[in-house]
Parts: structure tokens; C-alpha cells; sequence
């Protein structure tokens, strides 16, 4: 039994090992960058996140606050038999963790949802993909990018779900591993945040489940890099809320990107590669 339990987590260690260096080498952790930039520079963006900012990020202040105080050290006390030295920033690590998921249901569920689609939408139209939006509300005239998206004729993104939060708690005992376990985590993490980033485009594109299943297996490297990325990023306390958003930008960057046909058959835009490879 402990040689066959030995195999199978050498096998699945494999498997995440060469799934990181092709999601590496898709280049699509960069589009949560682009997503980052293209916000700050596109003004009209802002106004989904403005409408929505103060109660966010008082809910954000709010569900950390609370982690730290009460969760922060009795998982210290027992990261210490596992992580050592490392123990208080593996546990901070897996705070932020544990605060970005719960505020991540609470606020798109009830708080930015509407939000973070029109943010969606609103991309696609400013990367003149009208069509596809058009397929999920209506659009109206005008030279304003989100004064243009019109009343919603399909319902926003997928809400989180109980699958979601039970994988959630099944892959956290991995961070009592010392820094290889908290690396596999949100590794794991990634690779079920990419796909969920697109699932307004999915939606657009009226796909089917099998649809979408071909789309993402043929995709998966470059979704992991995706969700990767992202997952850090809202990490960060309180400003994982701007991040929610850049990140939707990113998103969307990256479906109209797939939408006009420039991307490669790994699922990333031809420039991306190119920059990637002048980083390494």
C-alpha cells in the first residue's frame, strides 16, 4: 500500500511538473499584466469597480482582519511541526489564502458579480468583438464603451460553487508541506481560477459542456498560467478587490485575443511568446 500511495503521488508531482512548464511556456500569465494596464488606461472601465468600491473593501478589511486575529496563530502553532522556521510565513501565506477565497464568495456573490460582467462586456466591446457581447444583452448606441452595454439577456458568471469550496479545503493540507506544498496549492488553485475566468465567454459563445470541455482541455497549460497569476494577485489583502477587476480585464483581453483568431495553438497571442522569451 505505501509503494502504491509512494507512485501515485510521485505520478501526480509529474504530471503538475510538466503542466507548470507548459503553462510557463504559454505565456498567458502575462494577461493578467495586460489586464493590470489596460484598466489604468481605459478610464471608463473604472466605473463598475467605483460603483461597487467601498462596500468591497470594507468586506475585503473586514474577512482578513478577522483571519488574522483568529486563525493567524493556531495555524502557526501547528505549521510548526511541519514548516519550522518558515512556519509564520507559510501560515500568513495560507491566511491570505483562506481570506482571499472566503471574501472572493462573499463579494461575488453578493456584491460584484453584476460588476465584473459589465467590466467583462465592456472590454470586448472596446476590442470591437460588438457581436459577441450582443449575443448575452443588449447594446446601445453611443460613443461611451459601458454606456453602450444595455440590459443583460443571459444571466452574469457562474456563482461559486459547493464543488468549488469542498476542492478548496481538500487541496489545504497541502500547505502544512513546507514551501513545495503552498507552490502545488496554488498551482492547483490556477488551474481551476483560468478556466473560471472565462466563463462569461463561454457563456457568449453559447457552448455547450462538451464545447467547453475540448476548449479548456486544448487550452489547459495556458488556462493553469492564467489562474496562477491570478490567484497571487488576489492574494494581496485589500487590494484583491482591483485585482478581481484587472484580472476580468485580463480575461477579456485574452477571449477577444482568441475571438479575432490571434493567438497561437498553445492559446496565446504570437507577441506574448515573444515577450516571454525576452524575459527569460
Amino acid at each position: 500500500m505505501a509503494d502504491k500511495v509512494r507512485d501515485v503521488a510521485v505520478g501526480e508531482a509529474d504530471r503538475i511538473k510538466t503542466l507548470t512548464v507548459q503553462a510557463a511556456r504559454s505565456a498567458a500569465y502575462l494577461y493578467p499584466v495586460k489586464g493590470i494596464y489596460y484598466f489604468l488606461s481605459h478610464r471608463s472601465l473604472w466605473k463598475p469597480l467605483t460603483t461597487k468600491l467601498a462596500p468591497t473593501m470594507t468586506l475585503g478589511l473586514g474577512v482578513t482582519t478577522f483571519m488574522f486575529l483568529f486563525t493567524y496563530v493556531p495555524q502557526v502553532a501547528v505549521m510548526a511541526f511541519t514548516s519550522g522556521p518558515l512556519a509564520a510565513v507559510s501560515a500568513a501565506l495560507l491566511v491570505l489564502s483562506e481570506s482571499s477565497t472566503l471574501f472572493t464568495i462573499l463579494s461575488k456573490t453578493f456584491l460584484i458579480e453584476d460588476a465584473l460582467t459589465d467590466t467583462f462586456d465592456g472590454v470586448l466591446v472596446s476590442k470591437n468583438t460588438t457581436n459577441l457581447v450582443s449575443e448575452g444583452r443588449q447594446i446601445k448606441g453611443g460613443s461611451d464603451i459601458m454606456g453602450k452595454l444595455g440590459k443583460l439577456t443571459k444571466k452574469p458568471f457562474q456563482k461559486f460553487t459547493p464543488t468549488a469550496i469542498i476542492r478548496y479545503f481538500m487541496y489545504l493540507p497541502l500547505n502544512f508541506i513546507p514551501v513545495v506544498g503552498t507552490v502545488l496549492f496554488v498551482v492547483l488553485q490556477g488551474r481551476r481560477a483560468g478556466p473560471a475566468a472565462h466563463s462569461r465567454y463561454f457563456q457568449l459563445k453559447q457552448w455547450n459542456s462538451t464545447q467547453k470541455q475540448k476548449h479548456i482541455e486544448e487550452y489547459k497549460a495556458a488556462y493553469t498560467s492564467f489562474g496562477v497569476a491570478a490567484v497571487l494577485l488576489e492574494l494581496v489583502p485589500i487590494a484583491s478587490i482591483l485585482f478581481a477587476f484587472t484580472n476580468t480585464v485580463g480575461a477579456a483581453l485574452w477571449a477577444a485575443d482568441i475571438e479575432k483568431g490571434n493567438v497561437t495553438t498553445e492559446g496565446t497571442a504570437p507577441g506574448l511568446n515573444e515577450q516571454a522569451r525576452k524575459a527569460e
